[in-house]
């Protein structure tokens, strides 16, 4: 009788572990493949036309080559093409109305400064790349792009986590040039500690007030003092326990603002890209594989989450190039962002996925044994 017991013991012990750890990974031993700039379509044939025809005056820094792509829609990123990250940008509007006007088309024959969409004219933030040049998207809104992903991961309930990034955008070409002020470009408008808490309040609009979904600052952090320290001790949680579930990290120019007051970024809903040490440490961004490589192994390695790009500006693509995407895939960085998760005929076959299609693999750096196999869903 003791016999049994202690092997139904063990047949329970065992039941249970594997039910909950089946992948045997933890969050930040997984590589998945994201979009970059995930809303963006691509520019008006004519505007881009008549970039080009500009394209000395512009000057290298303003090449328009370089936002000459476009992406599918959302839903078709996540299950046609198995992307687990999104970046979508956005930009303060408060009262509405600031994107409702495209100045660059009062420069081009046929093409009208008014958009006529009703929703840009309605306050909130507003998604979109370029600001009165490179206008058009597949949602206008942040609660749009959101609703979205909700919606898709209500859906599919046991997905990979979603790495999506919110870069914050106060800078565009009337910021850049006072020749375009004068042509009656306008400066945007900046975040102020208000924009930040607007950006949860429309985040919790959509996921609720709980953000029941949302691996929070809060969640990741866990018993841990910070998310550095969190990180560095291998605090993560396991990827099973993460399935169905989404992290929002920011970027950009209000990621400073939006932690001020937060220590840790406690009671924030969204993670922040920051550097080694600071509290609120847990995502690095390192943008170029071929140069950093070495030291994206070693933030790796330290237990940090490394976001890079595969490519970029169009280059690789142009140029069926896969030095960068390569070097992306082996530097064990666990976010890879890509403009090509399908071909762009009109240059070449340049493709960023793992051979075969998979939404994402154990991580080549972070483990052993299970090094390089695919992760389901």
């Amino acid at each position: 009788m003791k016999k049994l017991m202690a092997c139904l013991c063990l047949l329970v012990l065992y039941c249970t572990t594997n039910g909950q750890d089946k992948d045997g990974l933890k969050l930040n031993q997984v590589q998945i493949i994201g979009s970059h700039n995930s809303y963006k379509k691509l520019p008006d044939p004519r505007v881009m036309k008549f970039l080009m025809k500009k394209r000395k005056l512009l000057g290298k820094g303003l090449d328009p080559i370089g936002i000459d792509y476009g992406q599918t829609t959302i839903d078709s990123q996540f299950t046609q093409y198995l992307m687990r990250g999104l970046e979508i940008d956005i930009y303060n509007d408060p009262k509405g109305g600031v994107f409702y006007n495209r100045r660059i088309n009062a420069l081009v024959p046929g093409l009208h400064q008014k958009s006529g969409v009703q929703e840009l004219l309605q306050p909130g933030f507003k998604v979109l790349h370029i600001k009165d040049v490179d206008y058009l998207t597949y949602y206008y809104t942040f609660k749009e792009a959101l609703v979205t992903i909700k919606s898709w991961s209500d859906a599919h309930p046991n997905h990979l986590p979603l790495f999506i990034n919110i870069e914050t955008k106060t800078y565009g070409p009337a910021e850049a040039s006072g020749i375009l002020r004068f042509l009656g470009f306008k400066r945007m408008v900046p975040f102020d500690a208000a924009a930040c808490d607007s950006i949860d309040a429309e985040v919790k609009t959509i996921f609720g007030n709980n953000l029941d979904n949302i691996l929070t600052p809060d969640r990741l952090r866990g018993k841990y003092a910070s998310l550095d320290e969190m990180a560095k001790l291998n605090g993560w949680p396991l990827l099973d326990d993460c399935r169905g579930k989404i992290v929002f990290i920011m970027l950009g120019d209000a990621k400073e603002m939006y932690s001020a007051g937060h220590p840790s970024l406690a009671d924030r809903a969204m993670c922040t890209y920051s550097i080694p040490g600071k509290p609120e440490c847990a995502f690095i961004m390192k943008d170029n594989p071929i140069r950093d490589s070495a030291l994206i192994n070693q933030l790796v390695l330290q237990g940090y989450i490394v976001r890079t790009r595969a490519d970029a500006e169009t280059v690789e693509a142009r140029n069926n190039d896969n030095t960068r995407k390569l070097a992306a895939f082996k530097s064990g960085a666990q976010i890879i962002s890509t403009d090509y998760y399908r071909p762009d005929t009109r240059f070449s076959n340049f493709e960023v996925q793992w051979d075969g299609k998979h939404a994402g693999r154990a991580n080549p750096v972070t483990t052993t044994g299970k090094s390089g196999e695919w992760v389901k869903e």
